[in-house]
């Protein structure tokens, strides 16, 4: 986890987050480093063609992605809180950076072998959407901060620069929340070394099992159904 750690720093500090683009900057980047990679750890259509390869089908391969990427994402979150409150300002934004470049390359991985392509900006941004989760995409397309569910965007004839900022600004905004949120929940266990590494695995593990049934869900199979 190394590789996704220091990238994830590098991203958060190179970009000002109260900059109007900054944003947008720094989740785009996170979403083509998890889908295209690096050699230490492979982007989203090596990691679904290997899974697909192991497993047979695509369901079977969307499963085991779900279920890797969990391990990978907890193992991530002990990593990065182990060090108790004195780490919790220097852990948070590599953390929040690693998990979203390794949920981009599952929720990519899960598109891709659905049928999606992943050079197509509509397909990032709804990959970038998936990261919130069902219930908060479901609040802000009721709010109508954003224009429809990830599979309403990823079909859209098309989107706009304007659209593309606005999403990003408001993905960003409800990730920051949300690791906000979990800070203030856990931050009395982040004083206890051991239990701040625990309470960092059973949070981040929980949220990208959800991440993953919600590409699942939003993802449908755009491949052809094959007839005898």
């Amino acid at each position: 986890m190394a590789d996704t750690d220091q990238i994830g720093k590098s991203i958060i500090a190179a970009a000002p987050m109260n900059a109007p683009s900054g944003a947008g900057w720094v989740l785009r980047r996170l979403v083509d480093f998890g889908i295209e990679g690096t050699d230490q750890l492979p982007g989203a259509r090596v990691s679904a063609g290997h899974h697909l390869e192991r497993h047979g089908s695509v369901e079977a391969a969307v499963d085991a992605l779900i279920v890797t990427h969990t391990a990978l994402s907890g193992t991530q979150g002990f990593i990065t809180n182990l060090g108790g409150l004195a780490t919790l300002l220097i852990g948070a934004p590599a953390n929040l950076a690693s998990i979203a470049a390794l949920q981009s390359r599952m929720v990519g991985a899960i598109a891709h072998l659905r049928g999606y392509d992943l050079d197509d900006s509509r397909v990032r941004h709804a990959i970038l959407m998936t990261l919130l989760g069902k219930t908060i995409v479901d609040d802000l397309v009721a709010s109508g901060d954003l224009p429809g569910t990830p599979l309403v965007v990823a079909t859209a004839p098309g989107i706009d620069r304007n659209l593309e900022q606005l999403i990003a600004q408001r993905v960003m905004t409800a990730m920051l929340t949300a690791a906000g949120g979990k800070q203030l929940v856990s931050i009395v266990a982040k004083r206890i070394p051991i239990i701040g590494g625990g309470v960092g695995l059973a949070t981040d593990s929980w949220n990208t099992i959800a991440v993953g049934r919600y590409a699942r869900e939003q993802f449908v199979s755009r491949r052809p159904t094959l007839t005898t």
